[in-house]
């Protein structure tokens, strides 16, 4: 059963572990924004103002009480995806 807060993707191009992020999601099912930051700099002030650093992939979950939490790393991102979306492994 999918979690019930929003989730955001902050991304960037050329960034291969943004794509295992955006591929495992696709494949899963997964409802994400994706947020570029080299396309919007408010993006970028965003992540920079939350998590003190400008680096990706990293995913913010909104929740319903209005909390939010961050987590970078992909991999983490992915295994979070796989338990609450369905069981699936990195796309080929």
């Amino acid at each position: 059963m999918a979690p019930d807060h929003k989730l955001i993707l902050y991304t960037r191009d050329w960034c291969g572990f943004c794509t295992l992020v955006t591929r495992t999601a696709a494949r899963l099912g997964a409802t994400i924004e994706e947020r570029n930051i080299w396309q919007n700099r408010k993006w970028r002030q965003e992540l920079l103002d939350g998590r003190g650093c400008a680096s990706v992939p990293v995913l913010r979950r909104n929740c319903a009480d209005g909390s939010s939490d961050w987590m970078p790393e992909s991999g983490d991102i992915v295994r979070y995806l796989s338990e609450h979306y369905g069981k699936a492994g990195p796309p080929d």
